[in-house]
């Protein structure tokens, strides 16, 4: 709590009237994303689309993007998929829309003249210096497993709340309270880490199931021109690719403050998040916390062509918080070599081409700790710890309109994202950070996204990766909650990926979405999973889930790993 409020006190010293203008951020798994990807692609050359590895973006520079793009294309033909998601924008941001334009988006008739003025939003004012937009977060999913005689569900329900106070601070709130009973693999996976995908603090719910809040929210407001900040519990995400090995989104909510500049060619992320801890649960007690920094600096070195620098430092004291680690330009492995190497810290590289206006090519490399003799030695010594990405996006592929595929690799040596001790790792609540997978993998991925008319999307996604996983005596690295040495961590040589249980998982799904209304979706979800552990001890398991889905003003909720 002193740390909170040493933060906010900071906030107002430093920044007490330069407020000029604000946006909240796009909640997670926000369909603009589809249209904000193709617009980048097919504009390639085009500077204001080229910062985009760090998410969630802001509404308002969705709405700015968008707009931008349909000025520049004025003479270039979108198609009706394409028309129909450009709309969807606009109801879903009308805050940022300028005040003439819209009443091209009023409903046609209203309910009670208070509720659906416009058709994305319930309850929403639009004042001078006020702006609210109030509506429910409901899904609800029943599936069934095979060979498994429980019905399977998903029961979520809840409020999102957003708004801005005189184009100065801009606000948001969701919150849900959840239910839900998973497929064998899922429940396994919770077994094993004491954590649910995705969520916090959990309570079991009619034997089988999980019972949990998911609550986020925060400020946020422009000191300059050029700078945002943002004060919030959520999520964020690096990278271009279906995961990040830098930060992924797919671990519970944190609390964050998040400053980002962009100006001239770069654009410029820090970002200070408190963690919890990897513990056992066990009741009602206070959890401990970690904190982590993480800096990202996106250059563009031409039009088409980006490069990102990363680092980030994972660290914990139990009587004081390190503020070194606060200073937003200084290297951490600096500070942190000063502090004495007892921290966890990170490097990385990322790259991002668009190529002939169909075409996005992305990669990233992390470093975690590395000996360049042992690696020109091969003798697979444990502390050789990287990770690497490497994707392509094709979209309009084969001349069809709105058909989109993706193809990614991931892998992760042994032991990377870990540390010598259970503390420090890359991790929160029990779940990785960066690759949900935690390390010592290759994996493989295929998305094909398709939307045949505006209110119909069909998505295919096939995963394929291998794992060396441990032993029930020996860390062979694949879990990074545990300390990398003694006695978990045997011998010094030897590690490369897939050492250990050799255990490789397929998983397969086929989904089909309609949008009955804006925001509104009733859904189809097939999934096929095999998994065989090629090592003793051999076994084999295969699972099919089929279900159904309704969805309203929330994100699609998967376990797909």
């Amino acid at each position: 709590m002193q740390i909170k409020q040493t933060v906010l006190r900071a906030l107002l010293i430093l920044f007490p009237c330069s407020v000029f203008s604000q946006s909240v951020s796009l909640p997670q798994g926000d369909k603009a994303n589809i249209i904000l990807e193709r617009m980048e692609i097919k504009s390639r050359t085009d500077s204001f689309f080229n910062f985009s590895k760090t998410r969630p973006f802001t509404r308002l520079h969705t709405i700015n993007a968008v707009s931008h793009y349909l000025q520049q294309n004025g003479n270039e033909k979108i198609s009706a998929v394409d028309a129909h998601n450009v709309k969807s924008v606009m109801l879903n941001n009308l805050e940022y829309v300028p005040v003439a334009d819209r009443m091209k988006y009023a409903s046609k008739k209203s309910i009670w003249k208070n509720f659906y003025k416009t058709p994305a939003n319930l309850y929403e004012v639009h004042t001078k210096d006020f702006d609210l937009v109030v509506n429910p977060v409901i899904q609800f999913v029943v599936a069934k497993e095979k060979d498994n005689d429980e019905t399977l569900y998903l029961n979520s329900r809840g409020l999102s709340l957003r708004g801005k106070i005189a184009n100065k601070i801009g606000f948001y709130t969701y919150l849900t309270d959840n239910q839900e009973k998973d497929p064998f693999y899922v429940r396994n996976w919770v077994n094993a880490r004491e954590a649910v995908p995705g969520a916090g603090n959990y309570k079991t719910f009619k034997t089988t199931g999980y019972d949990y809040f998911d609550a986020r929210g925060g400020i946020s407001f422009n000191v300059t021109k050029y700078i945002d900040v943002a004060f919030a519990y959520d999520r964020n995400f690096i990278g271009n690719g279906y995961r990040s090995m830098m930060l992924g989104d797919q671990s519970n909510s944190n609390l964050f403050l998040k400053l980002n500049t962009r100006i001239w060619k770069i654009n410029y992320q820090n970002l200070f998040m408190e963690l919890h801890n990897t513990e056992k649960r066990t009741g009602d007690r206070l959890i401990g916390k970690k904190y982590a920094a993480i800096h990202h600096l996106d250059i563009a070195l031409t039009k088409w062509l980006n490069m990102g620098l990363y680092e980030a430092v994972v660290f914990g004291r139990k009587d004081h918080f390190e503020f070194g680690y606060l200073n937003p330009i200084i290297f951490y492995r600096s500070i942190e070599f000063q502090n004495g190497s007892f921290d966890n810290s990170l490097a990385g590289l990322d790259l991002k081409a668009n190529v002939a206006k169909k075409f996005q090519l992305y990669g990233q490399l992390v470093l975690d700790e590395f000996v360049l003799s042992e690696i020109t030695k091969n003798r697979g010594y444990w502390a050789n710890k990287w990770a690497i990405q490497a994707g392509v996006k094709y979209i309009d592929a084969f001349g069809i309109s709105n058909l989109d595929l993706q193809l990614e690799h991931n892998r992760a040596r042994p032991f990377t994202w870990s540390h010598n001790d259970s503390v420090a790792n890359f991790t929160h609540y029990n779940q990785p950070l960066a690759h949900p997978l935690g390390a010592n993998f290759s994996e493989y991925i295929g998305i094909a996204r398709y939307q045949p008319a505006p209110k119909w999307l069909v998505v295919a996604k096939l995963i394929a990766y291998t794992q060396g996983r441990d032993s029930s005596s020996r860390s062979f690295g694949s879990n990074i909650f545990l300390p990398n040495q003694a006695p978990f961590r045997s011998g010094d040589y030897g590690y490369a990926i897939g050492s250990g249980w050799k255990t490789n998982v397929f998983y397969g799904s086929l989904l089909v979405s309609y949008e009955l209304k804006e925001n509104m979706f009733f859904e189809f979800n097939a999934v096929y999973r095999k998994q065989d552990t090629k090592t003793a001890p051999i076994t084999s398991s295969n699972t099919s889930v089929v279900s159904f889905g309704f969805r309203w003003n929330m994100h699609r909720r998967e376990v797909d790993y």
